[in-house]
């Protein structure tokens, strides 16, 4: 299936968020929304994503 992972498409065969993240390397604490949408933690392993969903995800910065 074809996603738009932050704004790229990808070509992916997990069709749960929580397994799109593992298989596209995403790692440690991230926000994420499917298709402007927030999806908690607790959601992303039963979360099942369709074709030509859109998938944000957000990492923490540290700066100054």
């Amino acid at each position: 299936m074809q996603i738009m992972l932050n704004g790229a498409l990808r070509n992916v065969q997990a069709t749960t968020l929580a397994d799109v993240l593992a298989e596209c390397g995403v790692a440690g604490r991230v926000a994420t929304a499917v298709n402007e949408t927030f999806v908690p933690v607790s959601a992303r392993a039963d979360l099942r994503l369709s074709d030509g969903d859109r998938v944000e995800v957000l990492g923490a910065m540290q700066g100054g």
